[in-house]
This record gives C-alpha cells, structure tokens and sequence, in this order.
C-alpha cells in the first residue's frame, strides 16, 4: 500500500507542479508498458519504482503519461486489477469513416467556398492596374496564401496536439500556449513575408531582366503587412475554434485545419490586394512610406521574440521551425512563378479563379491528415521512439489507402471528398459567372484528374513524410504541413496549367473565351 501512496504523490507532483528535469531520456522499449498501465501496476514493488522513474523522465513538458497513471493508480486504490479503469474522455482517433466525413465535412465545404470566394476576387483584381504594372504580385499570391500551411495550420495542428494530450487543461497553460503560439506566427509571418517579396523580387527580374527598385519596396512593404495582419486575424480565429471544438466535444484536428483555410484564403488576397493598391496610389507622392512601412514591422520582432521564448512550447519551435517555412515559402514561390507566366496568357483565360480552388481543397485535406497522423503518433510516444508505431521508410500505397487501420481509414474519406466536393464548387463558380469559362464536359474530366492526382499525392507524401520525420526526432506538428501545403501548391498550380495547355491543344475553346 505504501508504494500506492508513493506513485499517487508523485503523479501529484509532475502532474501539478513544475517538470522534474533529468538528464535521462526515454526509449521506445521503455514506454511501451504504460499502454496497459493497470496490468503493470499489479506487480510487485519494483515494477512501480520503474514506473516512477519512467514518468519523472518524461516528464519534460509532455503529460500524456500522467494521465495514464493517474488511471492506473485509481485502478489500484480500489484494489481493481480488471481491464475496467473508469470512465475516460473517449480518444478522438477511435472513429469510423462515417464520424471522421460528418466531422471534416462542413469545414471542408466552409473551406472550399472561401477558396472559391478567393478565386473570384483573384479574377477580379488580376486586371487592377498594380497587377498589370507590377506583376511580381502574382508571384506573392501562392506564397501568402500558403501562409495559412506554413503558419496558421501549423499552429492549428500543434494547438491540436496539445489540447488533445491535455497541455491546454488549466487556465494557466491554455494562457501561457496562446501567447507563447501567437508571438510565434507573429514573429514567422514578418520574416517569410519579407523573405516572399525577394523571391518575388528574384523571380520576376530573372526572366525579364528588369528591375525597378519602387517596386521591390512596394512588394516588400505589400508582402510584410499583408503576412503581419492576416496572421494576426486567422491566429486569434484558430484559437477560438480549437478551444470550442473541445468544448463541445469534436476532435480539433477534423475541423481546426480546414476552418484555418476558410478565411485564410479569402483575407489574405483581400489584403494583398488593397494593401498594395493603396501603396501604388501613393508610388508618385509618398516614395518614403514603403520602407517605413516594413521597418515598422521589422521594430516589432523584439517584442514577438520575448513572448515566444517564454512559453516552453514554442521556444524550440522559435529556434529551430526556421527551416520548413523558409522552404515551403520557396516552393510555393515557384507556384506563383507559374501563375504570373500563365495568367496573361489568353489561353490560359480563367485559370486564375480556378487557381486558389484547387490549392487550397488540396491543402486542407493534406493538412487534416497530416495533423491526424502526428496527434496518433504523440498519444503513443515521443518524437524519436523505437515503438509500435515505428515510422515506415517507404509505404506502400495499398497501406496508405486500404489498411484497417485509422489514419488509412482517414485517408480513404478525405480522398472521396474531392469529387463530390470540387463538383460542388465548381457549379458556384459558373452560377457566379467567375473565370470566364464554360464548364464543359471535357474541362471537368481534365479538372477532376488535375484534382485527384493532386490530393492522391499528397496523401502519400503525408504518410511518408509524417512518419519520416518522427523517426528522425521531429514534431510533424511544426515541420511537416507547411512542406505538404507548398507541395499542394506547386501540384495544383503546374498541373491545372498543364490541364488548360492540353485543352488549348485539342481546341476546347470554351475553356477560354476571354472577357
């Protein structure tokens, strides 16, 4: 009985107080009897010792294990040694095909509907006199709206993760993960702005040869303001819808992704848009107010970079989550490359409404599997373990698509909610008369393809990927969606071209009709 009382203070201790730090690091074959927790505590005085010790070495800012002792420790006050531990939160990842396509399935459309509200602005502003004098916007566009993959979803993942493992239980921590989360994509969102309108800058003098120094800072100051207060919008929206999915009982990894994106899109282009009209009105008067503008962002990092650091959860992030955004930022760049070179194109007419549409269903239903995937793996260990859910080096896609098993399950609904989905946005599209282009049957079977080669793709890469990175250590949270996203990008972007060029080809000339 006293080694009861002995394991109950303890848990008391790392589950209340400050994380005991050790220098011990825990391994896969260590961790693998808190699964049957109850079973393990029926030993002898020993087994509990090293039960003890496995938790205060874990306890270095992750709590799932509390939670299963403090389970195994009730079992064991009433002296119950049977597989019956209590009534427990149920686990968001026991689901069936139809409670993930009913939970995913409204974000999903809110999502779409704002990609497509996206695409209609887009098609309206590409003849605004900024995007017609200073086509280096075009190029911004994929990498600002693939801010909501490199920020925002990250952010929703991560609070995801966390709310689901209990480290958003008490005030204290719900507040301390909420700044320490928004300093962080502040902080994110001012540098890849800035480094998206050199790309910007850089893509567009290589082909042409031209370069204008206004222009730089007016895609500089265009870009940073736009990434600086999107950021801060959809951030402040994520958390409201995180903490009330938990409250209502609906697993925020199904609904956080998607609804990041809903707006995301639709602010983002919006923003660009004014922000960088407003600045061209002012290109002749006020040559000064572009730097001012951007070092007026760029004075408020210090400030971003004190709240982050405070926060555990997101001080490695600040130091080291660097990496992915950067590249992402690349690769979407190279998105935005394709789609200044097409949109001017009269046969590529349209394509700009379409554009966002296809990127941002790809994105979402990435982001929702990638997010699934990593919350699975963290209910089962720690990035770098050696355990059950060993990472597969290279997957099969008969076992990304038709295994038993949830995160397949998963994959399979997200993939069947592409058709029905994209036929669902593209009827809004013509009802609204956006792109200029009749929906004929030949441009829906070559859409539909783009589409479904697009999210097939991306769906492998995210179990691959996911798994790769957990084996090398990495939180898939912080490192894997802003590479799926930028990937979606670059996919939806090349393969849609691709899809008008062949049409082109074989003279489907509804496809572009033209204004």
């Amino acid at each position: 009985m006293s080694s009861k009382l002995e394991l109950k203070d303890v848990h008391q201790l790392n589950g209340t107080g400050p994380a005991a730090a050790s220098p011990c690091s825990s391994d896969g074959p260590g961790r693998e009897p808190l699964a049957g927790t109850s079973e393990f505590l029926g030993q002898d005085e020993a087994g509990v010792e090293v039960v003890v010790i496995e938790s205060r070495a874990n306890a270095k800012g992750v709590r799932e294990e509390d939670a299963l002792l403090e389970n195994g420790s009730q079992s064991n006050e009433s002296d119950d040694v049977s597989t019956d531990r209590g009534p427990a939160p149920p686990s968001p990842l026991k689901e069936t095909s139809f409670s993930i396509g009913l939970q995913v399935l409204f974000p999903f459309l809110l999502a779409g509907f704002g990609t497509v509200a996206a695409g209609m602005v887009l098609d309206i502003v590409q003849h605004w006199e900024v995007f017609q004098k200073v086509t280096e916007v075009f190029i911004l566009v994929p990498a600002l709206l693939g801010l909501k993959g490199n920020l925002e979803m990250t952010l929703a993942s991560r609070l995801s993760t966390a709310a689901n493992i209990g480290h958003m239980d008490t005030p204290k921590e719900l507040w301390r993960m909420i700044t320490g989360n928004m300093a962080l994509i502040q902080v994110q969102a001012t540098v890849v702005g800035f480094l998206a309108s050199i790309a910007a800058v850089v893509f567009g003098w290589i082909p042409d040869g031209h370069f204008s120094i206004p222009h730089a800072f007016l895609l500089c100051a265009s870009s940073v303001a736009t990434a600086f207060i999107a950021s801060l919008v959809l951030g402040m929206i994520m958390i409201g819808v995180i903490i009330g999915s938990r409250k209502i009982g609906i697993n925020p990894d199904n609904v956080a992704t998607p609804i990041a994106a809903s707006l995301g899109d639709l602010i983002t282009l919006a923003l660009l848009s004014g922000i960088s009209w407003g600045l061209y009105l002012e290109l002749e008067n006020w040559k000064y107010i572009y730097p001012l503008v951007c070092a007026f962002f760029v004075a408020l990092l210090p400030v971003w970079v004190v709240l982050a650091r405070r926060s555990p959860a997101t001080r490695e992030v600040l130091y080291s989550g660097w990496e992915p955004v950067i590249i992402a930022m690349a690769i979407s760049s190279v998105g935005g490359l394709i789609l200044d070179k097409t949109v001017s194109d009269p046969n590529f007419a349209g394509m700009a409404v379409f554009t966002p549409v296809i990127n941002g269903v790809g994105g979402n239903l990435v982001a929702v599997q990638a997010s699934r995937i990593s919350t699975f793996l963290h209910m089962n260990g720690m990035p770098g373990e050696n355990s059950e859910q060993a990472p597969r080096r290279c997957p099969s896609p008969c076992t990304t698509f038709f295994s038993p098993d949830v995160n397949s399950r998963s994959a399979r609904v997200l993939f069947l909610l592409v058709v029905p989905g994209h036929l669902v946005f593209l009827y809004t599209i013509s009802c609204m008369q956006g792109g200029h282009t009749t929906l004929t049957l030949i441009f829906i079977v070559f859409y539909m393809t783009a589409a479904l080669l697009q999210v097939l793709i991306l769906l492998y890469i995210a179990d691959w990927m996911v798994h790769w990175m957990w084996g090398r250590g990495l939180d898939p949270d912080n490192f894997s969606i802003p590479y799926l996203t930028a990937l979606g990008d670059l996919l939806g972007t090349g393969l849609l071209a691709l899809s008008f060029h062949v049409l082109w080809l074989i003279g489907d000339r509804d496809t572009d009709v033209g204004d």
